[in-house]
């Protein structure tokens, strides 16, 4: 009914920066809210930030300053710039919505997840 699709994970250096992206489509009257979250080897899956329909973004501290998030609410997009990559940022990173659907009706959806690994 819904589907998130990440793209634009890779390989970079420590320093560099990658520009996520994340595409939602079915049958989507709106959505809320998006989210970037993160999960690494043996870890929990963690808040990276979340945006609003309004466009108010929340981020998790230790990102706060390095990762900005955006999104396009016509082309029901949202993006995540990361810059200054360390090599602890390295994960895979999911994007979330909750959506209203045209039919009525709500929902959360998860992407499959992109990987992002920083490294020398």
């Amino acid at each position: 009914q819904v589907q998130l699709v990440e793209s634009g994970g890779g390989l970079v250096q420590p320093g560099g920066s990658l520009r996520l992206s994340c595409t939602a489509s079915g049958s989507i009257w709106s959505i809320t809210v998006m989210g970037w979250y993160r999960q690494a080897p043996g870890n929990q899956r963690e808040l990276v930030a979340v945006i609003t329909i309004g466009g108010r973004t929340v981020y998790e501290y230790s990102m706060k300053g390095r990762f900005t998030i955006s999104r396009d609410t016509a082309k029901n997009m949202m993006y995540l710039e990361m810059n200054a990559l360390k090599p602890e940022d390295t994960a895979v990173y999911y994007c979330n919505a909750e959506i209203i659907y045209t039919t009525g009706g709500k929902g959360r959806y998860w992407g499959q997840g992109t990987q992002v690994t920083v490294s020398s």
